[in-house]
């Protein structure tokens, strides 16, 4: 439009500004005066169409700088972004720091993963007094490394653990808690060695223990770790522990070989236990049930027997016992309760084993204990667990202000091995214990116990029926 206007104006002021010339000028002279005025027109036209394109190719340039400029920003922020999904992919691909604990020793935690050291040591000294007369050198002072355990135990992830341990006793390396585990919610799965679901007293931990040694009828009736599968199902209060076990590995191993183990141990048994611990107000109850049925099979070609040492282990005499007996299944059972509220608690058991002999009636010999104990300490209590006692820390340790806990326990123990034709003694035991923890991890035991027995080892008067005198130390421990 522009250009079109300027070629007017061009050919208006020819016309108007040469009049007089026009209207004298030749017709040859007016065509090409005609002509030049077209050709000025033309050169305006094309000026104007050359400054339009000037113009374009201007606000092109500016167009195609700021596409570049846009460019360059989306190719630097797709940049960006990539590098930071590459970040957030590496964080979530990377694994946690492993966080180390002290418990006692150091635990190794990384996500659902991890592995503690474990190890215990308990050193004893003994001295049991019983009538001279017995002329017994397993009487008298004893003392003993009872234990030096070492191992570990952890968990492998999405609920797979495990446990290893090895134990120096008696001068004889053995393994104890040695399996695999599964845990899914409420369900546990262990498979390998490993108690069965014994007793309370059985369960719970030597080093958690009030006293120094277990009821009598837990070593008379032969509980030990054995060989097999063993689930339980922990809810709230309920707990419920069932497995089936072949034998302890010692007596599976081929150095056993023969009537008493090795490959020809084909026994086997079946164990249950039934928990209900409910708590009222500040008071935790625990009810207790279990049962075990076992088949010797072919060790029921050799002897078995019930029988118990004179409370502590450093002596090796046992003052009541019955004689060996060919078993072909046994039946035990028993039943538990216990309570503990504030500093104080209370426990006790009734246990019964029905030995079905291969010839000859059924035996029933029977056992159990009855404690009340106590601690002395501001803010100390027994801890109790899954079913079984154990450790709280001191609430005032040493080195923290404090002195530690001190625990009293008094107990009455009692065995009966007397049945139809066996006399296999009977023991009454009342035993005083203390115990003290300067710190987490550490006790010393003192106890004293008087064993009466009806019964027993005769003396050479032939008199059965004589005390004995206990008194057992132990420094322990445990992490």
């Amino acid at each position: 439009m522009r250009s079109l206007l300027a070629s007017t104006a061009i050919v208006s002021s020819f016309f108007v500004s040469a009049p007089a010339a026009w209207a004298g000028a030749t017709p040859a002279e007016k065509e090409n005066a005609a002509l030049r005025a077209e050709i000025q027109a033309l050169k305006a036209r094309l000026e104007a169409i050359e400054a339009r394109i000037g113009t374009t190719e201007s606000r092109i340039g500016t167009t195609e700088a700021s596409a570049s400029a846009a460019n360059n920003v989306a190719l630097q922020a797709q940049q960006l972004a990539q590098a930071a999904q590459k970040t957030a992919d590496a964080a979530k691909n990377a694994k946690p720091a492993v966080a180390i604990g002290w418990k006692g020793s150091p635990q190794f935690t990384q996500d659902d993963k991890a592995f503690k050291v474990k190890g215990r040591i308990q050193t004893d000294a003994n001295y049991v007094s019983a009538p001279g007369a017995l002329q017994d050198r397993g009487l008298g002072f004893s003392s003993e490394m009872r234990r030096i355990r070492l191992g570990g135990e952890g968990s492998l992830g999405a609920g797979f653990g495990y446990k290893l341990e090895v134990e120096l006793s008696d001068n004889a390396v053995d393994l104890v808690d040695t399996y695999a585990s599964y845990k899914n919610g409420a369900w546990l799965v262990q498979l390998g060695n490993q108690n069965p679901a014994w007793s309370l007293d059985e369960l719970t931990g030597d080093t958690s223990g009030s006293v120094m040694e277990r009821a009598a009828f837990t070593d008379a009736f032969n509980f030990e770790r054995r060989l097999g599968l063993q689930v339980q199902y922990a809810k709230g209060p309920l707990l419920v522990q069932g497995g089936v076990f072949t034998d302890s590995i010692g007596d599976l191993a081929n150095s056993a070989d023969g009537v008493k183990g090795g490959d020809e141990n084909n026994s086997y048994s079946f164990d249950g236990r039934l928990v209900y611990a409910p708590k009222w107000g500040n008071t935790q109850f625990h009810f207790g049930a279990s049962a075990h049925w076992r088949r010797l099979g072919r060790l029921d070609e050799s002897a078995t027997q019930y029988r118990q040492r004179p409370y502590v282990h450093g002596s090796n005499t046992r003052l009541i016992g019955t004689p060996g007996l060919k078993v072909d299944t046994e039946l035990n059972y028993g039943v538990e309760v216990a309570a503990l509220s504030g500093p104080f608690w209370g426990v006790g058991e009734y246990h019964v084993m029905r030995a079905n002999r291969v010839t000859g009636p059924t035996l029933n010999f029977s056992g159990g204990y009855a404690e009340v104990g106590a601690f002395l300490t501001s803010g100390d209590t027994r801890g109790y667990k899954g079913g079984i006692f154990v450790n709280n820390a001191p609430a005032h340790p040493m080195g923290g202000g404090g002195m530690g806990s001190i625990q009293v326990a008094l107990r009455y123990d009692y065995l009966d091995l007397d049945d139809r034709d066996i006399t296999g003694g009977k023991q009454n035991g009342y035993i005083a214990a203390l115990v003290w923890s300067p710190i987490q991890y550490l006790r010393f035991n003192v106890n004293y116990a008087l064993m009466s027995y009806d019964n027993a080892v005769a003396l050479p008067s032939g008199k059965r029926s004589y005390d004995a005198n206990v008194v057992g130390t132990r420094f322990e421990l445990d992490f």
